[in-house]
């Protein structure tokens, strides 16, 4: 079973909220607006409200990634 996780690119960011909004699960708002996404692997029963999320940003900045690909951290010691 393939581990998915968020990762939002801060260059393409504008701090929309939109993110939050739909998956606040996984999202919180810094207090400029821009997303602090929690690292962990993304459980079955949020992967589809994920796939939403990135399809709904308007910037293109919130994407979803395999853990282990290259760029990608097990255990990120950022949270994006």
């Amino acid at each position: 079973m393939v581990r998915l996780r968020l990762r939002v690119d801060p260059i393409k960011c504008k701090a929309h909220g939109m993110c939050d909004e739909l998956i606040p699960e996984r999202i919180r708002l810094d207090d400029w607006g821009y997303p602090i996404i929690d690292p962990r692997a993304l459980p079955p029963d949020l992967l589809d409200f994920a796939r939403r999320a990135a399809r709904a940003c308007p910037r293109g900045a919130l994407s979803i990634h395999a853990v282990g690909e290259v760029g990608a951290r097990a255990v990120p010691d950022d949270a994006d």
